[in-house]
């Protein structure tokens, strides 16, 4: 691997000034002003991360796509022992590149079909039962109540667990863990690994108890599938199955990345549909307009406490700055989600808003997989919410909402509402 050079210093760097730091914050209530800044004044800016290195930050939209798009632009190669970090160093590659590998031993298929439009683990009236059960017993403890604890995380554990087959006793173990691991700063490399290892061992040992052809769901078929790949391999060459190790890794990235994403989501969600009487009350009447409601939530969601990382595999440009094969690209897609050059009224939140080609879930080749389950189980859960609690409104300013800091995943610690 090419290693970083330095650069010349460039308008973000002039004379001795140190490098903006990234994160500017990791708060959801608005986009970061520095993130504001630097898409209008310089889109592609150099910036220090939480690893010590330095990076370039993507702010644009279409620099962005650009960068998504343009196979220039590596992910996978970041999970090297040699390659530059924004964080915390990557514990194994599998867990930077876990498609890729799913892929290579014949199982993303299988993964998309759990997750894609149909869901079949989730229908539903059951993500209608299980939203209204954690709605009723916060309804039961009295207001105010924690919207972010008894809808944004009850939701995203219970979709979650079902869809992997998981226990739901133990997702506050399992959250805890997840937690910890999408904490920038706080913990050091060594407990960061130990918390890894705990959730990795959890997984293994959950795959070792199962019953061949009898799945409780896709972490068993995933399972499954591999052996036979496994027994495949032993009569002649046929893809690379995945060691146990690696596929108890890829389990718990699944459940990591999609627990926290969405529950992050959810909540942040949540507090911006609540600022937004009118919005309430519209699709109170007309609820079928949800699934639109739920793209401009995607679009002006301020989510990201990091950044979607790249590599530069050869030199090219970016926009008008020359980077480097090592450099190290860092997409902000919140801030991308906020330039006016591809969105009218950026800043105005607009629940009708089409088209709307927003960058939430990636672009192109670089597509997350569990977008169809956050735009159908949101659409369902955001629905029971507003018919469950006709009165909802926020108990606190939305600037006294807290926030959990050094969250990758952008979260609040409470979400304070009542009814």
């Amino acid at each position: 691997m090419t290693a970083p050079h330095p650069h010349p210093t460039d308008d973000t760097s002039a004379g001795d000034a140190p490098l903006p730091h990234y994160p500017f914050s990791t708060d959801g209530d608005r986009l970061a002003p520095e993130l504001t800044e630097l898409r209008t004044r310089c889109p592609v800016a150099r910036v220090s991360t939480n690893s010590g290195g330095e990076a370039w930050l993507v702010t644009g939209y279409e620099l962005a796509r650009d960068v998504l798009r343009d196979r220039s632009f590596a992910r996978s190669v970041l999970a090297e022992t040699d390659s530059p970090q924004q964080d915390a160093p990557v514990l194994a590659p599998e867990l930077l590149d876990a498609m890729n590998h799913l892929q290579r031993a014949g199982l993303r298929d299988e993964v998309l079909r759990a997750l894609g439009r149909n869901q079949p683990e989730l229908p539903a009236d059951w993500v209608a039962e299980v939203t209204r059960e954690g709605l009723d017993t916060m309804v039961r403890q009295g207001a105010p109540g924690d919207l972010q604890h008894h809808f944004a995380e009850w939701v995203a554990a219970q979709c979650l667990c079902r869809a992997l087959g998981l226990p739901f006793e133990d997702r506050e173990w399992l959250a805890a863990r997840a937690d910890v691991d999408l904490t920038m700063v706080t913990y050091s490399d060594e407990e960061l690994a130990h918390n890894w290892e705990e959730l990795r061992a959890y997984m293994a040992a959950y795959l070792a108890a199962r019953r061949p052809g009898r799945p409780r769901g896709l972490v068993d078929r995933l399972a499954d599938l591999n052996a036979e790949r496994q027994g495949l391999t032993e009569q002649g060459p046929t893809g690379e199955p995945l060691t146990e190790r690696q596929l108890s890794n890829i389990v718990a990235v699944l459940f990591v990345s999609g627990y926290e994403d969405f529950a992050g989501f959810l909540g942040v969600a949540a507090l911006n549909l609540l600022r937004h009487p009118e919005a309430v009350e519209s699709l109170r009447a007309r609820p079928e307009t949800m699934p639109q409601c739920v793209e401009e939530l995607l679009r002006c969601g301020v989510v990201l406490g990091n950044a979607i990382p790249r590599f530069v595999t050869q030199d090219t440009t970016l926009g008008s700055v020359a980077v480097e094969a090592g450099d190290l690209i860092l997409l902000s897609l919140d801030a991308a989600n906020f330039d006016p050059a591809a969105f009218a009224d950026a800043d105005t939140f607009d629940p009708g808003r089409a088209p709307n080609p927003h960058l939430r879930f990636g672009y192109g080749r670089h597509h997350c997989p569990g977008a169809h389950l956050v735009r159908r189980q949101s659409d369902t859960a955001f629905r029971v919410l507003l018919d469950r609690l006709p009165g909802l409104r926020l108990a606190v300013p939305v600037e006294e909402v807290p926030w959990q800091p050094n969250r990758m995943a952008i979260t609040p610690a409470r979400l304070p509402v009542t009814w």
